[in-house]
């Protein structure tokens, strides 16, 4: 515990990680409040039935996504999820439509131009799942007090505005805040280098379920390459062994991984992503 309190404070003694941390308790404070924001023309007290509903089952789970807001008929109901189907949507067209196919393998700027089809496209699925949620509500006994009309139109808009403002909480803090872009990704495994490996190596045994634990210390470094790559190879000496002995530890993001010795005269590091196609241009 001491040793956590320990971490804890030089992560807070940084600048730049204080400012970030600061900045994404902020955003999520403020979806936290948005979702307790009850859509206009609806009684927040007639809403028992409806968070009855969301208590358990498949709306249970969409509750969750969306951090509560579902079961409070919140402006922000429908939250990120149609973010998620979009993105989901855009990946399989990957597979079949040749101009998404080639956009995906052009790097940055292909990057850049699926996200901003991925942000229309939320938009469109968004604007498709209202009124099915709309009709939800009717169903549940809520109270409306506007007219009708009314009612759907206001809810409609300020549904798709919801899930817009969440989708702009979630890029700046990605963009600004502890979120992870694909470049950090890269900086993370870098300080598995400056900080930590000759420790870890000295202490991976080769058995995968005592090393398991181990990595785990060492997980937000290794994990974060694979937002980029398919394989991790990392070499390193580690005492014990002969002076031209190392260590190599290799994984596939997939929970399994190989340590074994290697020949390795030279001192130092080697971290080794085997990059997935169009993300070469980041090294």
């Amino acid at each position: 515990m001491k040793k956590l309190i320990e971490t804890f404070k030089n992560i807070w003694a940084i600048q730049e990680l204080r400012d970030k941390i600061t900045l994404t308790a902020g955003l999520i404070l403020v979806y936290r409040l948005g979702s307790n924001v009850v859509l206009p023309g609806i009684d927040p007290s007639s809403l028992d039935q409806l968070q009855n509903q969301a208590s358990e089952g498949l709306v249970g789970l969409i509750n969750a996504f969306s951090g509560g807001a579902f079961a409070n008929a919140s402006v922000l109901a429908l939250g990120i999820m149609p973010y998620i189907s979009a993105s989901i949507f855009m990946q399989l067209a990957g597979l079949a439509i040749p101009a998404i196919s080639k956009m995906q393998k052009e790097g940055e700027s292909g990057r850049r131009k699926l996200n901003q089809i991925t942000r229309y496209l939320t938009i469109l699925v968004v604007a498709a799942q209202a009124p099915g949620y709309i009709t939800n509500l009717m169903y549940q006994g809520v109270e409306i007090t506007l007219p009708t009309s009314l009612f759907w139109f206001t809810a409609w808009i300020t549904l798709i505005a919801g899930t817009i403002f969440a989708m702009w909480l979630g890029e700046k803090i990605t963009d600004k805040g502890i979120g992870l872009s694909q470049q950090e990704a890269i900086e993370h495994l870098g300080t598995i280098a400056k900080s930590g490996t000759k420790e870890f190596f000295s202490k991976l045994s080769g058995d995968q379920q005592k090393d398991a634990a181990l990595i785990g210390q060492f997980g937000v470094g290794f994990y974060s390459g694979f937002i980029v790559a398919d394989r991790i190879t990392v070499e390193s000496r580690r005492a014990g062994l002969p002076a031209d002995q190392g260590v190599r530890w290799e994984s596939g993001g997939e929970g399994d991984f190989t340590v074994e010795t290697i020949d390795k005269p030279q001192r130092g590091t080697t971290i080794t992503l085997h990059l997935r196609e169009g993300e070469d241009e980041l090294l």
